[in-house]
C-alpha cells in the first residue's frame, strides 16, 4: 500500500510540468515605462497545443507587489481596464495578451525597469501546473515602428 502512494505521487508528480508543456508562451514582453511609474503590462502569445481549454488563472512576479490579469472594455464609449478572474486558452487555439486587450498587470514595482531588463513571471492555470516565463522588457514605441515596417 505504501508503494502504491508514493508511486502515485511520482507520477502525479510528473503530470504536471507535462501537461504545462501544452501551454506555450511567445513573443512576451513587458512595457518599459518611466522610472516614477509604479505600474506597468506584460503582453504575449499563449498557445494551448493540447485537446483541453486552460484557463490562465492568477500570475506573480518578484518583480512586483502584485499581477492581476486584466482586459479593455468599453464602458459608456469610454476604454476602461478592468480585471479578469480568468484568461481562457482554448484548446488547439491560442489568447492574445496585446495592448488595449487582455494583458497582465504588474502593480507595485519593486525598482524601476529599463529596456532590456528581465522579468520573471510565473503563470498559473487552473489544472494546477505553473509556467516560468523570463521576459524582456521592451520600448512600446520600438514595437509599434516595428511593427509597421512588415
Amino acid at each position: 500500500m505504501k508503494r502504491f502512494f508514493l508511486a502515485s505521487l511520482l507520477l502525479l508528480s510528473f503530470s504536471l510540468p507535462i501537461q504545462a508543456m501544452d501551454i506555450q508562451a511567445k513573443d512576451a514582453y513587458v512595457r518599459a515605462v518611466p522610472a516614477i511609474s509604479e505600474v506597468t503590462a506584460a503582453f504575449m502569445q499563449l498557445h494551448n497545443k493540447g485537446s483541453q481549454d486552460r484557463q490562465l488563472v492568477a500570475a506573480n512576479s518578484p518583480a512586483s507587489r502584485v499581477v492581476e490579469l486584466h482586459t479593455h472594455t468599453a464602458v459608456d464609449g469610454v476604454m476602461q481596464m478592468r480585471q479578469v478572474e480568468h484568461i481562457t486558452l482554448p484548446a488547439g487555439g491560442m489568447a492574445e495578451l496585446k495592448p488595449g486587450g487582455l494583458h497582465l498587470m504588474l502593480i507595485g514595482l519593486k525598482q524601476p525597469l529599463k529596456v532590456d531588463d528581465r522579468v520573471q513571471i510565473s503563470l498559473s492555470l487552473d489544472d494546477g501546473s505553473i509556467i516560468e516565463l523570463d521576459v524582456p522588457v521592451r520600448n512600446m514605441q520600438m514595437m509599434q515602428q516595428h511593427q509597421h515596417r512588415h
